[in-house]
Formats: C-alpha cells, sequence, structure tokens
C-alpha cells in the first residue's frame, strides 16, 4: 500500500494553510484563511468524485479509498502505524468538513475584528484535526487528532467568545477531556482483553477480532461477556458527552452562547458528529451484540434527547440558545437510528450527520448575520426585520423549514429514513411505540421556530438596540445561500451521499437483516425515489 496519497496532501495543505495565515498580518488574515481553506475543498471534492472504496472500513472485506499505511512506533508488543483511509461513511463527514469550515472562514469577516491571524490560524488548525478524526484507522492517530480538537476550540471560545468566554472555554474542556478519558478505559479494556491476537491498534484488525466469538478474554479477573459490557458502557458514556446527549449535555448551551458565531457554526455543525461518528464506529459496530441486548436503555436515551432538547429550545428567549437546544434534539435522532439496527435507521443515521450539519451551520450562521446588524439576540428585543433583510430573513425561514423536515430539503429525508428504520425495528421494545414519541419532538421543534419567527421577524419593526439595520453585506449572505443550496440539493437527491452511506452500513447490519442494494449512478438518478425498488420519499 502506498504511503502518502490524497489524505496527506489533505492534512498537509490545511497544517501549512494555517501556518501561514498564523504569520500573516491581521489585515490579510481572513482573505487568505477563506482562500487557503479553498484547497482542502477542492481536494475533498475531488476525493468525492474519485471515491471507488466499496463496503466498510473496519470490515474484513471492506475495501478502504484512499489508503495508506507507514509504521510509526512500538509500544511494547503493540506495534502503532499511520494508518489512514476513507469509506462511504467517513468521506461525507470529511466534505462537510471541509465545506463547512470555508464557509465559517467567509461569515467571521465582519464579527471577528481583533488577533485576526490567530484567530483563522486556530480555525484551519481545527480543520486539520477534524480531518485526521474522519481519517485515521489507527486508534491511538485517531486520539491523537480526536484530543487535538479541543485545543483550537478552547482557545476559540475563550478568547473571542462573549463575556462569560472562560466559564464555557474551561467547562467545554473538562467535560470533554474527562469523556474521552472515560472512553480510553473501556477501550484499552477490549485490547487487553483481545490478548495476545492482536499486536496493533489497528481499528479494522480490533473490530473484526472482537466480532469473533471467543476472541476476548478476561481483565482483572473481569469475565468475557462482563468486559464487553463495562467496555461499551465506557465508551458509550464518553462519546455522548462529545454528542451531547441528555443528561450529560449542559456543556454545549454555554458553549453555543458564547462562542463567536464562526465556531458555533463548527461545533454544531462537525464537533458534535465526532461523537456519532464514534459511536458507529466502536459501539454499534466492535460491541454490535451488546448494542442489541441494551437496546432498550440506548433508546430512552435517544428519545428523552429528542424531547427534552426540544422542550429546552421552547423555553428560550435566546435565538442563538434556541439552535443550540435544537442539536440536542437532532442528535437525539441519530442514536434512534442507530439503536435500530436496520438499513434504513443506520444509513439515516449516518445521513442525518451531514443533514444536521448543513441545516445547524446554516441557523446559527444566519442568527450570527443578524446578530451583526442588531447587535441582540433576545426575542423580546426584535421584531419586524423582514422588510430591513430580507435576504437574510427567507434564508433563516428557509433553513428553520428545513429543521422542521419539510419536503425536499436534507432534514426530511434523514429523519424519514430514520423513522421507518426504527418503526420497523425488532430490538427497540414497542418500536412503533416509541418511534412516534420521536416524532412528536418535529411537533416542539415547529412550535419554537414559528414562535421565534413570528416575533423577530414579522410584524411592526421595532428594536431594543440603537443600531440601524440594514442589509447585511453581501459576504455575509454568500455562504448562507451556499448552504441552503446543500441544504435543498441534499434534500431533492439524497442519493448523492447516501447511496456511499448505504454500502458502507450493509456491511455492519446484524446477521439476516436485510441490505438495501443501492446502485451508484449519474447525479439525479436518485431524484424522487431514494432506492431502485425501494420507497419513495416523494
Amino acid at each position: 500500500m502506498p504511503i502518502a496519497g490524497p489524505v496527506e496532501a489533505l492534512l498537509g495543505a490545511t497544517l501549512l494553510g494555517a501556518l501561514v495565515v498564523f504569520l500573516s498580518p491581521d489585515e490579510w488574515a481572513g482573505k487568505l484563511a477563506a482562500a487557503v481553506s479553498l484547497v482542502p475543498v477542492g481536494i475533498s471534492l475531488w476525493m468525492y468524485t474519485a471515491f471507488d472504496g466499496v463496503g466498510n472500513a473496519l470490515m474484513a472485506d471492506g475495501d478502504i479509498a484512499f489508503e495508506s499505511t507507514i509504521g510509526w512506533l512500538s509500544l511494547g508488543r503493540y506495534d502503532l502505524a499511520w494508518h489512514v483511509g476513507l469509506d462511504g461513511i467517513s468521506l461525507p463527514l470529511l466534505v462537510l468538513a471541509t465545506v463547512l469550515t470555508t464557509l465559517a472562514l467567509v461569515s467571521s469577516w465582519t464579527p471577528i475584528d481583533e488577533r485576526q491571524s490567530q484567530f483563522y490560524g486556530l480555525m484551519l488548525l481545527m480543520e486539520a484535526s477534524l480531518i485526521g478524526v474522519f481519517t485515521a484507522l489507527d486508534f491511538l492517530l485517531w486520539l491523537v487528532f480526536w484530543e487535538a480538537v479541543l485545543v483550537p476550540m478552547y482557545f476559540l471560545i475563550g478568547v473571542w467568545g462573549g463575556p462569560r468566554r472562560k466559564y464555557a472555554a474551561i467547562k467545554f474542556f473538562v467535560y470533554t477531556n474527562v469523556a474521552t478519558l472515560v472512553m480510553f478505559v473501556g477501550f484499552m479494556a477490549l485490547v487487553f482483553g483481545l490478548g495476545d491476537s492482536i499486536s496493533t491498534f489497528d481499528m479494522p484488525a480490533i473490530a473484526q477480532a472482537l466480532r469473533t466469538d471467543g476472541a476476548l478474554g478476561s481483565v482483572a479477573g473481569i469475565a468475557p461477556g462482563t468486559l464487553r459490557v463495562v467496555a461499551f458502557a465506557l465508551m458509550f458514556a464518553g462519546f455522548a458527552v462529545k454528542v451531547p446527549v441528555f443528561p450529560v449535555h449542559t456543556w454545549l448551551p454555554d458553549a453555543h452562547v458564547e462562542a463567536p458565531t464562526p465556531v458555533s457554526v463548527m461545533l454544531a455543525g462537525v464537533l458534535l458528529k465526532m461523537g456519532t461518528y464514534a459511536l458507529l464506529r466502536f459501539n454499534f459496530t466492535m460491541l454490535q451484540d451488546i448494542a442489541r441486548e441494551y437496546a432498550a436503555i440506548i433508546v430512552a436515551f435517544g428519545v428523552l434527547s429528542i424531547v427534552y432538547g426540544a422542550m429546552l429550545a421552547l423555553a428560550q428567549q435566546d435565538l442563538k440558545r434556541i439552535v443550540a437546544y435544537s442539536s440536542i434534539s437532532s442528535m437525539g435522532y441519530v442514536i434512534l437510528g442507530l439503536v435500530a439496527f436496520t438499513p434504513h435507521g443506520f444509513g439515516g443515521a449516518t445521513f442525518q450527520m451531514v443533514a444536521h450539519g448543513l441545516i445547524s451551520g446554516l441557523m446559527f450562521m444566519t442568527v450570527g448575520v443578524i446578530y451583526n446588524e442588531t447587535h441582540t439576540r433576545m426575542v423580546g428585543d426584535i421584531s419586524g426585520i423582514a422588510d430591513r433583510m430580507p435576504w437574510t430573513v427567507g434564508i433563516l425561514v428557509a433553513a428553520a423549514f428545513g429543521y422542521m423536515g419539510l419536503p425536499l430539503m436534507a432534514g426530511f429525508a434523514a429523519e424519514y429514513l430514520i423513522f421507518q428504520g426504527a418503526f420497523a425495528s425488532p430490538y427497540i421494545p414497542a418500536a412503533p411505540l416509541v418511534t412516534a414519541a420521536g416524532m412528536f419532538g418535529i411537533v416542539i421543534v415547529a412550535g419554537y421556530l414559528l414562535w421565534a419567527m413570528q416575533r423577530t421577524l414579522f410584524g411592526e419593526y421595532s428594536l431594543a438596540t440603537d443600531y440601524d439595520v440594514s442589509r447585511a453585506p453581501v459576504h455575509d449572505v454568500a455562504p448562507l445561500v451556499v448552504l441552503l443550496a446543500l441544504v435543498i440539493a441534499l434534500g431533492v437527491d439524497p442519493g448523492l451521499v447516501y447511496q456511499m452511506i448505504q454500502d458502507a452500513v450493509n456491511p455492519i447490519l446484524p446477521p439476516g437483516a436485510a441490505t438495501i442494494a443501492v446502485p451508484y449512478g449519474a447525479v439525479g438518478d436518485a431524484a424522487g425515489a431514494l432506492f431502485q425498488g425501494g420507497v419513495g420519499l416523494w
């Protein structure tokens, strides 16, 4: 296998761009950062068009795309390697990370007016770490990138955030760092339990060993069966904080409210997907038997997150806090889809990661543009701004309807797939009733979004601040238009990413589960009907 390839080029270009921006004068930093970020976007889009992977990267018969491996170092009897590659699960998230970074950088030009070279350099450094998370296939290499994301995010919140930025940054760092420690203990217990059968931290090798009966031994007197349950619980708890899942969600609203808008875009659009991506890779692939056995408990966390997050959003007055709590609700849908263990459930959950990344990023970015002009985010302080900011308001309304699951938008396709997969799940107790409870979250979403829009966008113009509200600059609106176009494109043609997603999740379905044959065809073949011989969405 080659030792260098597109993944290395992608990481190298991003890191080099970060260094150049760090060293540039402040007055150039914003434009320069956006320009150099187009290189990772170009590489990732080329990887999307040239993708030739088959199956799942962690399965023995998976054909990993853009794979490269080189020996790194040895820790005792364990060999560490630089092992990277992509499959149909990780590639859409990689493209999401690069595209959203560029749009977030452009949206930073108005609100970021101090220490600009440092801000934009940290944004690019965070992008490089996210690329590593979605491409690494060696556990310790993956862990390095996983932890590296925390460093730029801590400074981005702590230096450029709101009045309580230090509190929010420390809370974010402590929550996520402790969660990583808990997850690490669980995973290493499994590695030690595999004994001499494993001498590497290669994730595909470990996944295949854990899915083999009798491969896991005891550790510290803990029987293999108990060890699997304990390790699953520890990893689930660690990743649940990152998602976040109720009740370990309390760091998220503080981080979102205090973070500058471009950072909130990246936090909601990509960083939360790290948790659900890891849950799919580790818990629901490596220890699938435990996930099925405790499906009733897991789905309870998902449904509670859906309903509780939506109810909390309904009680908020701050537009940013409303969107932050709605992210908790949306991530609950991912849990519901994963625990279904059906083709539509797994595929819909992965598609929801991409769809929510785009829609939540669009919502936060639009709220940020409104704040740039009004200097307030409180619902009671603003009304009737539709006439003064028609483009921004129109896009916000469209994004809100996307959150509500409007057909022909990405959110509808994702939620429909999840609900269909969960409704037919043989592992969720009373699956139709549980699915109906999850669907009730959409009703609450419609309630709080329509309430907030009615009070802030329409009616007689009123503003509690002394600022003159006018149309937003073109460079503020342009990223919104691009994001909205992507949301509509994935809603009209889910097959743009769903084809490769379904190809990657089919191999990890439980034994005996039906799979979906999704043909690879030209863009537009899937418009109007998602699956060949399957269920049409509209």
